[in-house]
């Protein structure tokens, strides 16, 4: 391998390494319809989810909200109350606080992924590193639909 192949493998081997650090880039695509999808996931994820306005749920999700994930009821109503039970409004913040990975989006669809940090059950006091995945379905310019990989408590 030649040297200057060596070191671009390198320098992608690193900025992989970077867990997305670069959100802003994130939301980039070359179809505007693509990253206005990635944009509108985006800002729910920071000012609903993340900064617990539950108030501005209504410029995100569409009342016929459907949520796959089992602990969480369906329609942006029962999304308002399962939440209101803690959330509790913050300042928003400018970029998403959990570790975020990428933001993809196909069609409709608008996938997130994070790094999880978690316990170890195996090594007592260690963790170990996975991630998590939601993915949201866009319908005339508002959320419509969530999955992720929640199991049910």
């Amino acid at each position: 391998m030649k040297k200057a192949d060596l070191l671009f493998v390198l320098a992608l081997l690193l900025s992989s390494h970077s867990f997305g650090q670069d959100q802003k880039a994130m939301l980039y695509s070359k179809e505007p319809q693509l990253a206005k999808n990635k944009k509108l996931v985006y800002d729910f994820w920071r000012e609903v989810l993340e900064g617990g306005h539950l108030d501005l749920a209504p410029k995100y999700l569409l009342p016929t909200y459907i949520q796959h994930n089992p602990n969480v009821p369906t329609g942006r109503q029962g999304f308002i109350n399962f939440f209101s039970k803690f959330a509790k409004p913050i300042a928003i913040q400018a970029t998403v606080k959990a570790p975020l990975i990428s933001i993809v989006a196909e069609g409709n669809f608008v996938v997130l992924s994070f790094k999880d940090e978690r316990p170890d059950p195996k090594a007592k006091g260690k963790k170990y590193t996975t991630t998590w995945f939601d993915m949201l379905r866009i319908e005339n310019g508002k959320i419509a639909e969530h999955w992720d990989s929640a199991l049910k408590e």
